[in-house]
């Protein structure tokens, strides 16, 4: 399934077609499962907050502005989940104190839900403004979460390509964001030019 049918599923989705929302938790339920499975580290409890979240997120899908988001956005709602079902259950059984520092620690206040949103917000304007390949390359990698393996499968070039490319659009955004074009790698010189020849 391809990033566009993605948001074109979520879009329906927040029209109220159930369906779409059935082949959205298909597609992402073991991505979401992995995280869920990755912070609670227990199979049954990672089952049931998937579930959770899929359940919150058909809720809150709504408010999701940017369909291209849906990804992240299904993450975040998986971790604050994870944390308040570890925060819930920990205190409920008398909680180990220091994974409950660890996951209070790990919070993240208005101040910085807010620098976070306007950093994802410069990203995607930044992503727009790349060629289709480097766009489609760091959408595939970072928002879909695709291995280098997949990516390879999907645009039918080798991995070695596919590292590559995701560095050479790494720099471009970043000249993009920054405003400021990257100066170019120094050419090498060859050895007669080396000898002055």
């Amino acid at each position: 399934m391809s990033w566009d049918e993605v948001e074109v599923l979520v879009t329906r989705a927040q029209a109220g077609d159930r369906q779409a929302y059935g082949e959205l938790v298909a597609r992402f339920q073991n991505a979401v499962y992995a995280i869920a499975l990755g912070r609670v580290h227990d199979a049954t409890e990672a089952q049931e907050l998937t579930q959770e979240v899929f359940v919150h997120a058909m809720r809150k899908l709504p408010q999701l502005r940017d369909a291209r988001c849906f990804a992240g956005w299904l993450r975040q709602i998986t971790v604050r989940m994870a944390i308040n079902r570890l925060t819930r259950h920990g205190l409920a059984h008398g909680g180990d104190q220091e994974m409950l520092e660890t996951v209070a620690a790990n919070t993240v206040g208005p101040p910085e839900e807010l620098e976070r949103a306007e950093a994802r917000r410069q990203i995607h304007a930044g992503l727009d403004r790349l060629k289709d390949l480097d766009r489609q390359t760091l959408e595939a990698f970072y928002l879909r979460g695709r291995t280098l393996k997949q990516m390879s499968r999907e645009f039918e070039t080798p991995v070695g390509t596919i590292k590559r490319r995701l560095h050479v659009a790494r720099l471009r955004l970043k000249e993009v964001l920054e405003g400021v074009p990257a100066e170019p790698a120094p050419r090498k010189k060859r050895p007669l030019e080396l000898a002055g020849v």
